[in-house]
């Protein structure tokens, strides 16, 4: 699939999601969040893609809302915004809680609305050059549909400076926050992402499936008799699985397990 402001790309079972608006520095309106989520949902449930790259096309990851659309939101009655935040919101959930892994390939400015998209995705590489910040409170607006995805990337205490201040900050930054998992050279961008790819497709899909679930569950939970019980249920299914079976087969015959064929 190709469109003017999205681009997919598959090498095997690695999709690549271009934001392709480099004129607005892959800033999103509506048409780009329709796009992004009708994608996302295609995907998820494509039996051949494992794992999903989110970029950005030009000299930015993605600057947030394009300036025209928030233009045209200024004018929207109180259900037109509420229609319109729902489909934003609607967006970083099916990327939050797609079933595959899913990467964020980081370059130039992540802001706003982009940081929210790193945060969504499971693991997030950037560039030295890259910038992020939740600058919403400098256009009178709130960060609040990549609220739930900033706060658990970086937590509360570092949300409330950020949300309060809109400052930008950095890649070094981000990486100590939590927001980014590695800072790498522009140059080994593509290549430590392959790395990561390569690691994902290693594991068992539906196993890495269950692993999301299990740590969005078990993030809200205090540790306590519930937690425990439910834990010990999704090991117990987990292990009685045929991917189980097949993976604990293929280690003792010294083969490659049946998904990584």
């Amino acid at each position: 699939m190709s469109a003017s402001n999205l681009q997919l790309e598959h090498d095997g079972p690695v999709a690549t999601l271009w934001l392709n608006r480099p004129e607005v520095h892959n800033a999103f309106d509506e048409h780009l969040i329709a796009a992004l989520t009708e994608t996302l949902r295609t995907l998820e449930a494509d039996a051949g893609t494992r794992v999903i790259v989110l970029a950005g096309r030009g000299r930015s990851f993605c600057a947030g809302g394009d300036l025209d659309w928030m233009r045209r939101m200024a004018g929207f009655s109180h259900d037109e915004n509420l229609r319109d935040a729902g489909a934003l919101a609607t967006m970083l959930s099916t990327l939050a809680h797609c079933a595959k892994p899913t990467i964020a390939r980081v370059h130039g400015a992540a802001l706003a609305g982009g940081t929210g998209l790193v945060a969504a995705c499971d693991i997030a590489i950037a560039s030295p050059e890259a910038s992020f910040g939740t600058t919403e409170v400098r256009l009178g607006l709130i960060p609040a549909t990549i609220s739930p995805y900033v706060l658990r990337a970086i937590g509360a205490r570092a949300a409330q400076r950020y949300f309060l201040t809109g400052e930008r900050f950095d890649a070094a930054q981000a990486l100590q926050l939590g927001l980014v998992h590695e800072v790498c050279d522009a140059a080994a961008l593509d290549a430590r992402v392959r790395d990561i790819t390569e690691a994902l497709l290693a594991g068992a899909p539906q196993a890495q499936s269950a692993c999301k679930r299990l740590v969005q569950h078990v993030a809200a939970q205090p540790i306590g008799t519930a937690l425990i019980h439910d834990t010990t249920a999704r090991i117990a299914a987990a292990r009685d699985s045929d991917e189980a079976r097949e993976g604990i087969a293929a280690f003792f015959a010294k083969r490659p397990p049946a998904w990584r064929s």
